[in-house]
């Protein structure tokens, strides 16, 4: 007996599966945030990979919770939840909210982009996310400006400005780190100072406490 098109897609809402091209293709990684990063969060603490809350940031933590969840239950190993891996924990993705975004939404984060740019090109997503994360750490201590501008343009703070090269047009990795970082992305633990140790001879920067290493740049306080 032939189904029809009414038919089937009665089954598959029945079945809360979703026929749009678009709701398929949504993947969430690294970098993403909203409702939908919540919703796995929730599954994933629920399950027990995950501890602490939902912050609605895909983030290291999140990733490596995922990357269990797919080793334990047979999935693709990839770190990113699709649409396999999100039918495995049992959410539903939705295109109110986008994965990802390389979207400038204001003057602040194109300038933080174009630093981190000039900056940490070349180094990895964290590592660019982590540029962006000190000038952040910067604006929130009181002895920096407490302005992103200020921050950046801050008399010999950073050798981009004085070059020049931070008037170089940001490409999308650095537009979304800049981004992830103003959502509260910090992979430094709240670092004021970061250097590369094979590029400064500046005597002062190695005499900061390092909390971290990200690829070539040191992070410290």
């Amino acid at each position: 007996m032939k189904r029809t098109t009414a038919f089937l897609l009665a089954m598959a809402i029945a079945l809360g599966l979703c026929l749009s091209p678009a709701l398929a293709d949504i993947v969430l990684e690294v970098g993403s945030s909203g409702a939908n990063v919540t919703k796995v969060q929730n599954r994933l603490i629920q399950y027990g990979y995950m501890t602490g809350s939902a912050d609605g940031k895909y983030g290291e933590k999140t990733r490596d919770a995922v990357l269990l969840f797919q080793k334990r239950n047979g999935l693709t190993v990839d770190g990113r939840v699709g649409k396999e891996t999100a039918a495995a924990l049992g959410v539903t993705l939705t295109s109110s909210t986008s994965s990802s975004s390389s979207t400038i939404v204001s003057a602040d984060q194109k300038l933080l982009a174009k630093l981190v740019y000039a900056e940490a090109r070349g180094e990895s997503y964290k590592g660019q996310v982590a540029v962006a994360a000190v000038v952040l750490n910067r604006v929130s201590s009181s002895s920096f400006p407490n302005t992103i501008s200020g921050v950046i343009y801050q008399t010999g703070a950073f050798s981009c400005v004085s070059n020049g090269s931070i008037n170089n047009t940001p490409n999308d990795t650095a537009v979304r780190a800049a981004l992830d970082a103003m959502n509260g992305w910090d992979p430094t633990n709240g670092c004021l100072y970061y250097y590369n140790p094979g590029k400064t001879s500046d005597s002062w920067i190695r005499t900061r406490t390092v909390v971290t290493v990200i690829g070539n740049h040191y992070f410290a306080r």
